[in-house]
C-alpha cells in the first residue's frame, strides 16, 4: 500500500469556499476575455485540488495498465507468430490482463475452433492468484518439480519460530482451527443451535477451551497437579494402602500392576501398550486386545545411541526429578485461625516427620543419579523394542495366544487384574501380541533392575508425559519444552499462540463434540456427494486398470477387483457418534467430566473416558459407523481390518477440495488422497487382507495371492526411496528407510489411478461446466492437475524434525513423495513435455510402474 502524502496547508488552497468583498476594491473597469492560450497558462500555474490530484492519479494508473496491456498483446502475438512460423497453426491464446480484463489475441485470418472461456469471477481469480502466487517459474518442473510447484509459497511462508515444520497440512490445520476457535469465542456463531443437548455440548467445550486459556490460573496452581499425580503412582507402586502378600519383599513387584494400569487409564505410555482392533486373524470384527511395547521417552531408538541427545535428555529427566523433590520437601502451607492468629504449640503444625531433614541427600545428587538410572533402562529397553520396519508385516506381529501365555512371558504383571482394572465385565481368553520376545525381554529386565529405578522410570513417564499441562511458569514445563526444542529445531523459548494450542486440545479430548460445528460451518451444499463422487470414480479407474497390469494375472485381478468392490467409504463425517445429532455426541462424552477451573485435571478426565471406552469394546464385534478420526481433522486413513477409506471434512477444504473447483484441480488434489488411501488397500501390507478384512496366506478367492506383486517387481527396486537421503544436521546424510516407507510409496503411486478416473469422466464434465479454465494460467488442464497434486506437498521443515520424520514416520519426505511418485508416471512426463533422461522422465526400467 502506498503511503498518503501529507495534507496540504490552507494558505495553499486553490480559493476560499466564499468570495470576500475586499478582492473587488479598485475593480471598476471591465477586464477582458483572455485569450486561449492564456486560459491555459492560467490553468497549468494555478495549484491543483485535492478532486484534481485524485483523477490525475487515477489516469495515470489506466495509463500504465493500458502499456502493460499493449506490452503483453505484443508479446503474446510475436510469441504466437514465431510458434506458427515454427509449428504451423496453434490454437487461439488467452491472455488475461488483471482481475477485470480478459482479452483473446489472435492472428488475422482463420483461427479455427474459438478460445474457450476463462471464468473471471472474483472465487477465480482468488483461486488462479493462489496457484500462480505459489510457484516459481524459475525452476525447470522436468527436474524439480517440488519447487517449482512450491518455491513461491515456501518463500512466502517461513518457518514460524515456534514449528518444527509447516506446510499446506499445518496451514490448512489452524484454517480449521480458527473456525473452531470462532464458535468457542462467539456464542452468536452457535445462535441456531438451540436444542437442550447443544447447549451441554457447547457448555462442555468452551469450559474446557477456557480452561486451557486461563493462564494465570495454571501458573498460580503450579507444580500441584503433576506431584499429585506422581504421589499417587508412587504409592501404587509401594502397595501403600493395599493388602501385600506376606512373602513380599524389597524385590517384590507386586505394586506395578496397579501402577501401570492408572499410567496407562490416564494415558500416559509406559513399558507396554494396548489397543482393541478386530482379530484379523480368525474375525475381523471380535474385538480383542493386541499387547504393543509402548513409546519410548524419545522419539526413536536410533536416538539413545547419540551421546549428545542422551546427555540433554538426561538433563531434562534430572530437572523434572529436582522439581519434584523439592516440591515434595516443601512443608505445608499453615492454616490460619480466626483473626489471622497463627497456631498455637505445639510448633510446627505439621507432622514433624514431613519437616525437610537437612541430613537428607541433597535434591540435585539425588535427581542426577535416579536420571541416570532412568535412561540407562530406557536404554536397554528401547534395545529389546521392534524396529519401525518390522510392522510393515502384518503376518509378523499377528501372533494370537492365551492369556496365560503373556502372563508367564511377564509374570512381573497380573494381566489379570491389569484387565480388571478398565473391563470389569468382560474378561479376554485370548490376546494377539505384536512381538512376543518383548514381554520376555522386559520380564528379564525388570528381574535385573531394581525397584528405585523401576519406580523411577514411571515416575518420569509421568512427568514427560503430563507436564506440558502445567503453566509456562513452572521449571517442569520448561524442562520437557527444552527436550521438544531440540528434537525438532523449535527455536528455543519461542511459544505460540496459545488460542490455537488449546483449540488443538479440544479437538483432540472433545473432537467429535467441536466437530458437529466445524462441519456446519465448513461442509455444506454438495461437498459430501462430490468429494464421494471422486472416490467412487478412483475405484472404478482402479478396477478398469487391473486387466492391463502385466505382471498381474486373472485371478489375482479379479481378487483386487472384489475387494476394491467391497471397500466402506466414509466421508465428511461420523453417524457414530452422529454429527447431526447432538444427544448422540453427548451420550458419547458423558463420562467426561470437565471443570472450567482445572485444565490439569480436565486432560486426565478425558484420557480416562478415551481409555474407558476402548476397553468396553473387548469381546463386542466391531461398530462400523465409528470413526478413528474427528471431522476437523487434516488427515485420512485406511483401515485393513474392518476394509475402509475415511476422509474427514477437514481435508476436503482448500487447497485439496472446493466442491466449485474445477474438477482438474478436485481430482488432482483431493484425488490424489482419495487414491492413497485405495491404494492402501493393495499395498505391501494391504494386499494380504481380504475384502472381509482377515489376514490369509492361502491364495483361494477373494484373498489377493501373492502373485499381486510377481515378476520381481516387488516391492520395486531399492531406487524408489533408499538412495533418497536426508541431511542429518551433522555434516552427514539419513537415507531413508525404504523397508519403513514401501507401504506409503505404494500408496503415492495411485495418483495415475486419479488421473485416469479424472480422464474417463472428462468429457461430460466438461459439458457440465466443471473443467472451466481459470485466468491467467499458461498451462494446460493436465499440467494443473499435476500442479495441484504437488502444492498440496508444500512444506519448510527443520534439520531436526526431517531427521526425526525419517526414523519415524512410514512417509517418506514430502519432496520425495512429489518428485519420487511422479518419475514413475510417464503421464507426468507428457503433459510437461519432459526430455527423455532427465530427472522426471527416466528411463522405464528405473521406474516402478504398478498400475501401468
Amino acid at each position: 500500500m502506498s503511503e498518503r502524502a501529507p495534507r496540504r496547508s490552507t494558505d495553499e488552497e486553490a480559493a476560499p469556499l466564499l468570495r470576500d468583498d475586499d478582492d473587488d476594491v479598485g475593480s471598476t473597469q471591465e477586464e477582458e476575455e483572455p485569450t486561449l492560450l492564456e486560459r491555459l497558462n492560467s490553468i497549468a500555474q494555478e495549484p491543483l485540488t485535492p478532486l484534481t490530484q485524485i483523477l490525475l492519479v487515477v489516469a495515470l494508473v489506466l495509463l500504465l495498465l493500458s502499456a502493460v496491456f499493449i506490452g503483453l498483446f505484443a508479446g503474446e502475438y510475436t510469441k504466437l507468430k514465431q510458434r506458427e512460423r515454427e509449428d504451423g497453426p496453434r490454437p487461439t491464446v488467452t491472455v488475461t490482463q488483471t482481475a477485470i480484463v480478459t482479452t483473446t489475441a489472435k492472428p488475422p485470418g482463420p483461427t479455427g475452433s474459438p478460445a474457450e472461456e476463462v471464468c473471471i469471477t472474483p472465487e477465480c481469480i482468488k483461486l488462479s492468484a493462489s496457484i500462480l502466487s505459489s510457484l516459481d517459474v524459475s525452476k525447470d518442473p522436468c527436474e524439480n518439480f517440488f519447487e517449482f510447484a512450491n518455491g513461491g509459497w515456501i518463500a512466502s511462508h517461513p518457518l514460524p519460530a515456534d514449528k518444527g515444520s509447516f506446510g499446506q497440512f499445518e496451514a490448512l490445520s489452524i484454517d480449521n482451527k480458527r473456525v473452531v476457535q470462532h464458535f468457542l469465542e462467539t456464542p452468536s456463531a452457535t445462535s441456531s443451535f438451540t436444542t437442550s443437548a447443544d447447549e451441554q455440548l457447547l457448555h462442555k467445550l468452551r469450559s474446557f477451551y477456557n480452561s486451557c486459556l486461563n493462564e494465570n490460573r495454571l501458573d498460580e496452581i503450579g507444580t500441584e497437579p503433576l506431584l499429585r499425580f506422581v504421589k499417587t503412582v508412587k504409592k501404587l507402586f509401594r502397595g501403600e494402602g493395599f493388602e501385600i502378600s506376606e512373602t513380599s519383599s524389597e524385590d517384590d513387584l507386586s505394586g506395578l500392576t496397579p501402577a501401570l494400569a492408572f499410567l496407562h487409564s490416564r494415558g500416559v505410555p509406559a513399558l507396554f501398550s494396548f489397543e482393541i482392533e478386530g482379530d484379523a486373524g480368525i474375525d475381523p470384527n471380535f474385538m480383542v486386545p493386541w499387547f504393543d511395547q509402548a513409546s519410548l521417552g524419545l522419539p526413536a531408538k536410533d536416538y539413545y545411541a547419540e551421546p549428545d541427545i542422551v546427555s540433554i535428555y538426561q538433563n531434562v529427566i534430572e530437572r523434572l526429578f529436582k522439581t519434584l523433590l523439592d516440591e515434595e520437601d516443601k512443608p505445608p502451607t499453615p492454616t490460619l485461625v480466626e483473626n489471622d492468629a497463627w497456631p498455637s504449640w505445639p510448633w510446627p503444625p505439621w507432622d514433624p516427620d514431613d519437616e525437610p531433614d537437612k541430613d537428607k541427600t541433597n535434591n540435585t545428587e539425588k535427581a542426577r543419579q535416579l536420571a541416570e538410572d532412568v535412561v540407562a533402562f530406557e536404554t536397554k529397553l528401547a534395545n529389546v523394542t521392534l524396529d519401525a520396519d518390522a510392522y510393515q508385516d502384518p503376518f509378523f506381529t499377528y501372533n494370537r495366544v492365551p492369556l496365560q501365555n503373556l502372563t508367564e512371558s511377564l509374570p512381573q504383571v497380573s494381566f489379570p487384574d491389569y484387565f480388571a482394572t478398565f473391563a470389569p465385565r468382560t474378561f479376554p481368553e485370548n490376546i494377539i501380541v505384536t512381538y512376543p520376545a518383548y514381554p520376555v525381554a522386559v520380564s528379564e529386565l525388570l528381574s535385573s533392575t531394581s525397584n528405585d529405578t523401576i519406580e523411577a522410570y514411571l515416575v518420569a513417564r509421568a512427568a514427560l508425559a503430563l507436564s506440558p499441562n502445567l503453566g509456562m511458569s513452572t521449571e517442569a514445563w520448561a524442562a520437557q519444552r527444552s527436550l521438544l526444542e531440540t528434537l525438532t529445531g523449535i527455536k528455543k523459548g519461542a511459544v505460540g499462540d496459545r488460542a490455537e494450542y488449546c483449540v488443538g486440545k479440544v479437538e483432540s479430548t472433545l473432537g467429535f463434540a467441536a466437530g458437529r460445528y466445524f462441519v456446519n460451518a465448513t461442509f455444506g451444499g454438495d461437498s459430501r456427494e462430490k468429494g464421494t463422487k471422486i472416490i467412487e470414480d478412483i475405484v472404478k479407474a482402479f478396477k478398469a486398470s487391473l486387466p492391463n497390469v502385466p505382471w498381474l494375472d486373472k485371478e489375482s485381478a479379479d481378487a483386487a477387483a472384489g475387494k476394491a468392490d467391497a471397500i466402506r467409504i466414509k466421508v465428511g463425517y461420523p453417524i457414530s457418534p452422529n454429527t447431526r445429532d447432538p444427544s448422540s455426541i453427548l451420550r458419547y462424552y458423558s463420562t467426561v467430566k470437565i471443570d472450567q477451573d482445572t485444565y490439569f485435571d480436565n486432560i486426565l478426565n478425558a484420557a480416562g473416558s478415551d481409555m474407558f471406552k476402548m476397553w468396553l469394546k473387548v469381546g463386542q464385534r466391531r461398530n462400523e459407523d465409528e470413526w478413528l478420526m474427528w471431522p476437523s481433522m487434516v488427515n485420512a486413513y485406511f483401515n485393513p481390518p474392518s476394509n475402509e477409506i475415511v476422509f474427514p471434512a477437514g481435508i476436503l477444504q482448500p487447497p485439496f477440495f472446493s466442491h466449485d473447483w474445477p474438477l482438474y484441480l478436485s481430482y488432482g488434489a483431493f484425488g490424489q488422497v482419495a487414491a492413497h488411501e485405495l491404494t492402501h488397500a493393495f499395498d505391501s501390507a494391504g494386499r494380504l487382507y481380504n475384502q472381509d478384512g482377515k489376514l490369509s496366506k492361502s491364495a483361494s478367492k477373494p484373498n489377493i495371492p501373492a502373485s499381486f506383486f510377481a515378476l520381481g517387481r516387488w516391492p520395486c527396486p531399492d531406487h524408489c526411496s533408499a538412495d533418497y537421503t536426508v541431511d542429518d544436521g551433522k555434516g552427514g546424510v539419513i537415507h531413508v528407510n525404504g523397508n519403513l516407507t514401501s507401504g506409503e510409496n505404494i500408496g503415492d503411486s495411485g495418483l495415475i489411478q486419479a488421473y485416469r478416473a479424472w480422464k474417463a469422466q472428462f468429457d461430460e464434465s466438461k459439458k457440465a461446466g466443471n473443467e472451466y479454465l481459470l485466468p491467467g494460467l499458461n498451462y494446460t488442464r493436465e499440467q494443473l492437475f499435476f500442479l495441484a497434486f504437488g502444492r498440496i506437498w508444500g512444506n519448510n521443515m527443520k534439520t531436526a524434525a526431517l531427521v526425526q520424520r525419517v526414523r519415524t514416520d512410514p512417509h517418506s519426505p514430502n519432496i520425495f513423495r512429489v518428485e519420487g511418485t511422479l518419475s514413475n508416471i510417464p503421464e507426468f512426463a507428457a503433459a510437461f513435455k519432459c526430455p527423455k533422461g532427465s530427472k522426471l522422465n527416466p528411463p522405464d526400467e528405473q521406474r516402478c510402474l504398478f498400475w501401468s
